[in-house]
């Protein structure tokens, strides 16, 4: 049993916490609250945040406890079969702290905002445009079981099968911190469905994912920098989406970043979306700069970024998926089409979390 117990230790800076959040209980309780409804709401969620992680920590804690005397209790009786169920409990136990301890550490700038997920196909038509539509299925999947709220922004059908591009916003507390090792490439091995000679295909499709910022951050953008075009949405939708220009493409031309949204049949609230999305992608710009410059003196440090493949999914001749950065692997493809994907977002983040 004791050789379970070091998976407990410093999960959580319980004192800090504690402090922190009496700290945002009085701020909350204050008659000014709502003069600055950004703040509120600010504070208000970072204190329901706070209490919710402290909640799991206490839970954890009292099952824990629990188990250590069922198990005591076990051992002085010589209930073997009681001990031996225990001690599997312990090792549930032990992971969930473990996935504590990581989210914890997940106090990045942007790590607690929601996030924004853009796909897009590679070369290689038909094929690589159903990679990217099976990636989308794969990250809708993994939200779904995470209880996050997901939006279609943007969506480019491919011309037979799947998608050119898709760009989704997932909504949850940590969204932006679970996914944000999820930029670059992807490559996918398989035996074509649409090869009538069954021959072997290799896909790509690149990844990005950025955060949703609020407006208490301060990004400067000015109008004689952007191009904003109109078009007509190019997904299902009925015959208004057909007949009007309501989607919005704005491109950024010192950087060329370029962001579409077509999700509302409004062509102000696209454009005001797009223009968030411009915002976030920006500052993930920015944060992604000051990462490089702070990694600079250091060889060791694995660059995550556009263009760099991360994760390779071997359907044939064998089954394996494997991560390029952290050498995880694993063998149920299926599953982790399915949306099974933790492992690898745990390793990637421990270990960028280890080299900083």
């Amino acid at each position: 049993m004791s050789k379970l117990l070091p998976c407990f230790g410093g999960i959580f800076d319980w004192n800090t916490a504690i402090k922190t959040l009496e700290a945002l209980d009085q701020q909350a309780e204050t008659s000014t609250l709502w003069d600055d409804p950004v703040t509120a709401q600010k504070i208000l969620k970072e204190r329901d945040n706070l209490k919710n992680a402290l909640g799991r920590v206490s839970k954890l804690k009292q099952d824990l406890e629990d188990a250590i005397t069922l198990i005591e209790l076990a051992e002085a009786e010589n209930d073997q079969e009681t001990e031996a169920e225990t001690e599997k409990e312990l090792d549930i136990l032990c992971v969930k702290a473990q996935k504590l301890q990581l989210e914890s550490l997940l106090s990045g700038e942007a790590d607690s905002c929601n996030a924004f997920i853009e796909i897009n196909a590679g070369a290689g038509g038909t094929e690589a445009q159903d990679w990217a539509e099976m990636l989308a299925r794969m990250y809708t999947r993994w939200a779904d079981s995470k209880g996050y709220k997901l939006e279609i922004l943007d969506e480019n059908p491919g011309e037979e099968a799947g998608l050119k591009s898709v760009t989704i916003k997932v909504n949850g507390y940590q969204a932006y911190g679970w996914l944000k090792t999820e930029s670059g490439v992807h490559r996918l091995v398989r035996i074509s469905p649409y090869d009538a000679n069954a021959r072997r295909h290799t896909s790509f499709a690149s990844v990005w994912i950025y955060p949703e910022i609020d407006d208490n951050i301060d990004i400067q953008i000015e109008e004689k920098d952007l191009r904003i075009d109109t078009y007509r949405a190019s997904g299902a939708g009925g015959q208004h989406v057909n007949k009007t220009e309501s989607a919005i493409r704005i491109t950024h031309i010192p950087t060329n970043i370029v962001v579409q949204c077509q999700s509302d049949r409004s062509q102000h609230r696209n454009r005001a979306q797009a223009y968030t999305m411009l915002r976030a992608r920006l500052y993930e710009l920015e944060l992604r700069e000051r990462e490089a410059k702070a990694n600079a003196n250091s060889s060791s440090k694995t660059e995550i970024g556009w263009g760099h493949q991360i994760r390779s999914y071997v359907l044939q001749p064998y089954q394996l998926v494997k991560d390029n950065r952290t050498g995880m692997e694993k063998g149920n493809t299926q599953a982790v089409l399915d949306g099974d994907i933790d492992v690898f977002l745990e390793a990637s983040l421990a270990q960028r979390i280890g080299e900083n």
